[in-house]
C-alpha cells in the first residue's frame, strides 16, 4: 500500500527531525517521566516554582504581606516560609552554605559581607528605619529620655553589636553620650521587644516600625534617631535555585505597590 508506506515514511522523518532539535514536545507525559523543573520561569517569563527568602526579623510583617501579594500576581511561585533572623545570623548562615535565592537585609554592611563573599549581587535599597525606646504599657522605670536608660537601677536589654539594630543603638547611644550596660544582648529585634513586653526590662531601642506593631509596648521618642537610619538592601543570589523568581520579588519589593505597605508600616523610603 504505497500510502501507508508514505505515512510511515513521513513519520520516520518526522522523528529524526526531533532528535536533530533536540526531541519535540509530547501530548502527553508517559508515566515515570519527570516534570518540568520547578525553579524555571513559566511561559512567557512568568517566573514559578518555589522561592526562598531569608530576610531579617524587622521584615517578618512587611515580607509576609508582600510575599502574598507577590503570589497573587504571580500564581505559579510559591514563596516558601520565609527565614526571618538577625541580619548577621543569617549572613553567617549563608556564607556557610544555607540555600537562599533572596536575602534581604537590616544594613549595608551585613549585605556586603554576602556580596564579599561572592554569594549575592546587586543589592539595592528598598526601605529605611530608625529607633525608639520601647517600654512596657506602665513604663515602671519612668523612661522618658534617651538619658534615662543610663540610670542605676534602669534595666536596658539591646540588640547584640554585630546586629544591625546593635550597631545602630551603639551609634545613637555614643551621639547622646550614653553610657549603658546592657542586661542581655539579643540577635534580633524581635527579642528584645519580647523580653520588654514582658517586662523583663524597662527599656530597650528598637526599629520603629517593630514598635509599631507590637501591642506589649509604648514607645519614647529617642533624640537623634533621625540621623542614625538603617538602610535596607535585598538582592538576589547568585546561586540562586529560582532565579527568575529571585530577581522578579527582587523588582517588586521596589515597585509602589510594596512600596506603600512597606511606608503604611513605619518604613521610610531607601
Amino acid at each position: 500500500m504505497p500510502h501507508a508506506h508514505a505515512v510511515l515514511a513521513s513519520a520516520a522523518l518526522a522523528a529524526a527531525v526531533c532528535l536533530a532539535l533536540g526531541g519535540c514536545a509530547a501530548a502527553g507525559r508517559p508515566p515515570g517521566t519527570s516534570a518540568p523543573d520547578p525553579s524555571a520561569s513559566g511561559d512567557a517569563g512568568e517566573p514559578a516554582g518555589e522561592l526562598r527568602i531569608f530576610a531579617a526579623a524587622s521584615l517578618a510583617a512587611a515580607f509576609d504581606e508582600l510575599a502574598l501579594r507577590f503570589e497573587q500576581r504571580h500564581p505559579s511561585v510559591d514563596v516558601l516560609p520565609i527565614a526571618y533572623d538577625g541580619s548577621a545570623t543569617l549572613a553567617t548562615q549563608l556564607i556557610e552554605g544555607a540555600p537562599a535565592d533572596v536575602f534581604a537585609a537590616a544594613d549595608e554592611r551585613t549585605m556586603q559581607q554576602v556580596v564579599d563573599a561572592g554569594l549575592a549581587s546587586e543589592p539595592v535599597l528598598f526601605a529605611g528605619n530608625t529607633l525608639v525606646i520601647a517600654v512596657p504599657k506602665d513604663n515602671p522605670g519612668g523612661v522618658k529620655t534617651i538619658e534615662d536608660l543610663g540610670w542605676p537601677g534602669t534595666t536596658v536589654v539591646l540588640c547584640a553589636p554585630a546586629v544591625p539594630c546593635g550597631a545602630a543603638a551603639q551609634r545613637l547611644l555614643a551621639d547622646n553620650g550614653v553610657s549603658v550596660a546592657p542586661a542581655s544582648l539579643e540577635q534580633n529585634v524581635t527579642a528584645v521587644l519580647t523580653k520588654v513586653a514582658a517586662g523583663e526590662a524597662d527599656a530597650g531601642l528598637v526599629y520603629a516600625t517593630d514598635a509599631l506593631a507590637s501591642d506589649g509596648v509604648r514607645t519614647v521618642a529617642a533624640a537623634g534617631a533621625e540621623r542614625v537610619v538603617n538602610h535596607y538592601p535585598i538582592a538576589p543570589m547568585r546561586e540562586a535555585a529560582n532565579t527568575a523568581a529571585a530577581e522578579a520579588f527582587v523588582a517588586y519589593v521596589r515597585s509602589d505597590e510594596a512600596q506603600a505597605v512597606l511606608a503604611s508600616l513605619g518604613f521610610a523610603s531607601p
